[in-house]
């Protein structure tokens, strides 16, 4: 089974950085990207990714995840928010149920 010509995006080396730590690789893809960028003094397609095997905790070993973009911290206020509106809930209940009409 052979390719079909102009059906599949060229394949070619592409610069990845991680954007939480800087750290930058080179890997093939055929990933099409606008931006270009020196590195190691060749030109390569440059991609911006916020999580890679330099910054992930799993494979840093990291106890905690630090999340650029604040979405745990996010997440857990509204959690937060929301625990403490059923607090209220419950207690307006109870009380309601202890006052004799």
């Amino acid at each position: 089974m052979t390719m079909q010509h102009k059906k599949h995006p060229p394949y070619q080396e592409v610069l990845f950085e991680d954007s939480s730590t800087g750290t930058k690789f080179i890997i093939g893809s055929t990933l099409q990207t606008k931006e270009k960028t020196v590195f190691e003094g060749k030109e390569y397609p440059h991609y911006r990714v916020p999580v890679s095997s330099a910054s992930h905790p799993f494979f840093t070993k990291a106890s905690q995840f630090m999340d650029t973009e604040g979405r745990v911290d996010k997440f857990t206020k509204k959690y937060e928010r929301k625990r403490a509106e059923m607090k209220k809930a419950n207690e307006k209940i109870k009380e309601s149920k202890k006052k004799p009409k």
